[in-house]
């Protein structure tokens, strides 16, 4: 019984370490067979309760899609790219939708966000296409909130 749950404890030590969910289901099957083991079961039984638990676990984890992995969209989450939300100057735009803006100490080609009038002045980087800047001009409400 104290090995099963010596071991669910390291898998536990493991689990906060890591961060997974598979340790943790690990070691809830290493203490299910613990407890078979207090119960006075077989080793056969202990390591059924052990496959039976962590099996069920993950079962359980994979239909409530914990373990999913989240899309998020790079080209508009300021969490994930942190050019979004900032400011640059556009001193003109071209016929085409499209200007050179100052940033980072580069020129980069930017594009008018659609919907958006095209006028100079202070605009904020919405979105990140390839190397192409989106930009909304700065009083918009819209495009300081994403």
């Amino acid at each position: 019984m104290w090995i099963w749950l010596g071991l669910a404890a390291l898998a536990l030590i493991g689990e906060l370490a890591t961060g997974t969910f598979y340790l943790l289901l690990v070691a809830l099957g290493l203490a299910a067979g613990g407890v078979a083991a207090w119960l006075l079961a077989g080793l056969e039984w202990q390591l059924v309760a052990c496959g039976v638990v962590l099996l069920l676990g993950l079962l359980v984890l994979r239909k409530t899609r914990v373990l999913k992995k989240r899309e998020v969209d790079a080209s508009r989450n300021a969490d994930v790219n942190l050019d979004i939300g900032q400011t640059v100057k556009v001193e003109a735009w071209s016929q085409d939708g499209t200007a050179r803006v100052w940033y980072r100490g580069a020129h980069w080609q930017a594009e008018l966000a659609e919907g958006q009038p095209a006028h100079g002045g202070e605009h904020i980087i919405t979105e990140m296409r390839g190397t192409r800047l989106v930009l909304t001009p700065k009083g918009d409400a819209t495009g300081a909130t994403r």
